[in-house]
């Protein structure tokens, strides 16, 4: 049988045991040889053949932690995230999208740094210089904070007498005024004020963001939150649903529905017929995610120990958003009815909190392989690093933020105090003690790219590609090179371990012959490079189909 498809004289990325091989078949979109050199027999006079000089052939890049239809609705509104961290710059940019969008009657959009702005972060009175007349509500790049501006808050109801509502910090000055910042549910009554997104504009959303990714080098992804109402994002189920049943959902997405800490127990039914319905070609539910506290940066995260330095209207330990007992209800429900759990947690408080509700879990249906895990893992303190391998949970860790970045100099290290520091981002020490490792973006939150990520995991400093590393150390001064990772556990992190999780391990996830042929070619060898994040991907193919071409 001929090939549709020949990549040869490339460095193949295969699993471990494999042998060499320079070239790779793909026939009706699956891999079906690998070899050296191109067979006579395969090649027809339809086949196409790729000679890649030398650079690498991967398996596509599946992003275990993203929103991406957040990311793409942060393209079409006023979008912060690519511009240079600069508070003049952030103001002109917004001041301009306000001039050319006269009908909208909120602005809002996201992407701002607080290394931005004087003391780290933003105020009204900075928005009310450049738009006074309607409201403005703009999320922090993280989308744990919000930034608004005056008439926002008198549109929410938000003054001096407002309580910090459960979950959630209203940042005040020294006489008690909101400054414009509002910290996790605080946000919610201006994120009330943005009309709410239609099915067509979510659609854009979602196909917006799938070009992205794929330009990237990303072939499927875990959306670690649909069906989220909170932090201003919107219900998605349908709209992946409507793009994969018409065609349009190119990439392999493993949806992961969100559990709401204020809606308890009795949820599980409306869960169970949401999962129900997720089932099409490239789109399906599974998984459930559960989010258990918030970010250092603004005192959210739950510690086990108070933070050093913290605002005085700040909760000392952080934020357990869900009392530990009931998370241990929580994941015994949920696994009790199949699900694999996916998890939020920053602080250290936060992670043990996970781990023993996922130790319930695991005692409720021993009979059931399922595949639970713990996202972002900021800190852990070493005495559960060995746990997760013995619970079997896997780390979800977003690379990217493990290094010198002003922001976290400035703003996070001083809050966890030289001992913590000591265990932040520990990945390094999560794989030694046997932990399986899967990579993902969090995207809108910070960069898809998973180059610039790959980089990070391998050296704790910033890409020179990427311009958010930004800080004098950055790129040049490792955030604990002790616990950076290899080559092969970074970029199996972020395909094979990935595919595990999004429960396509069987399809894809590695280049072997009789799986998909989700594939990237790269511009370079990545095991040659200085510096992984200067690579560009040239081609991500799905099944076969070539999605992006440089």
């Amino acid at each position: 049988m001929t090939a549709d498809h020949i990549f040869t004289n490339a460095a193949v990325w295969q699993p471990a045991t494999a042998a060499p091989a320079d070239t790779v078949a793909v026939t009706g979109g699956i891999i079906t040889a690998i070899g050296t050199g191109i067979s006579r027999e395969s090649v027809g006079p339809g086949t196409e053949i790729h000679d890649l000089g030398g650079a690498s052939l991967l398996p596509g890049f599946i992003d275990a932690h993203a929103h991406p239809v957040a990311g793409g609705l942060a393209a079409l509104r006023c979008d912060l995230s690519e511009l240079a961290h600069d508070r003049h710059v952030y103001l002109a940019a917004i001041a301009d999208y306000a001039r050319s969008h006269p009908d909208e009657p909120v602005i809002s959009g996201s992407g701002w740094y607080g290394d931005a702005f004087p003391g780290g972060l933003p105020t009204k009175q900075d928005l009310d210089g450049v738009v006074d007349d309607r409201p403005v509500v703009l999320s922090s790049h993280d989308g744990h904070g919000m930034w608004a501006n005056s008439e926002a808050l008198r549109q929410a109801a938000i003054d001096a007498r407002t309580p910090d509502p459960p979950g959630g910090r209203i940042d005040r000055d020294e006489h008690g005024d909101p400054t414009g910042v509002l910290f996790e549910r605080a946000f919610d009554p201006v994120n009330a004020l943005i009309p709410a997104d239609g099915p067509g504009r979510l659609r854009e959303a979602l196909l917006t963001a799938q070009q992205r990714l794929h330009s990237v080098g990303v072939t499927g992804w875990q959306d670690a939150g649909v069906g989220i109402l909170a932090f201003g994002l919107t219900d998605t189920l349908d709209t992946y649903l409507a793009a994969d049943a018409d065609g349009e959902l190119t990439a392999r997405v493993c949806g992961a529905l969100w559990w709401s800490p204020e809606d308890g127990p009795g949820q599980i039914d409306s869960i169970l017929q949401r999962r129900a319905t997720a089932r099409g070609p490239r789109f399906h539910i599974d998984t459930a995610k559960v989010m258990q506290d918030g970010i250092c940066e603004n005192c959210t995260a739950a510690m086990l120990k108070p933070y050093r330095n913290a605002p005085t209207d700040a909760d000392p330990r952080g934020m357990s958003f869900i009392d530990p007992q009931e998370l241990d209800e929580v994941c015994r429900l949920l696994a009790r009815n199949g699900f694999h759990i996916h998890m939020h947690a920053v602080g250290d408080r936060a992670v043990r909190e996970c781990l023993d509700a996922l130790a319930a879990a695991n005692a409720t249906r021993p009979d059931l392989d399922l595949h639970h895990q713990i996202a972002h893992l900021d800190i852990v303190d070493p005495v559960d690093v060995p746990r997760f391998a013995e619970l079997g949970v896997t780390a979800n860790i977003q690379a990217l933020w493990a290094r010198r970045d002003i922001e976290i100099v400035e703003r996070k290290l001083p809050l966890l105090g030289p001992d913590r520091e000591r265990w932040h981002f520990p990945f390094g020490s999560l794989a030694a003690a046997g932990a399986q490792l899967v990579m993902g973006s969090d995207w809108p939150v910070t960069d898809p790219n998973p180059l610039w990520a790959l980089h990070t995991a391998i050296h704790r400093t910033g890409s020179t590609a990427d311009p958010h590393a930004i800080g004098p150390d950055a790129r040049t001064v490792p955030l604990l090179a002790e616990q950076a990772l290899t080559l092969r556990q970074a970029l199996d992190a972020y395909t094979s371990g990935a595919a595990r999780v999004t429960h396509c391990a069987g399809r894809t996830g590695t280049i072997e012959t009789g799986k998909d042929a989700d594939l990237v070619v790269l511009d370079g060898d990545i095991s040659e490079a200085a510096d992984i994040g200067e690579l560009e991907v040239q081609v991500t193919m799905v099944g076969g189909t070539m999605v992006f071409e440089r």
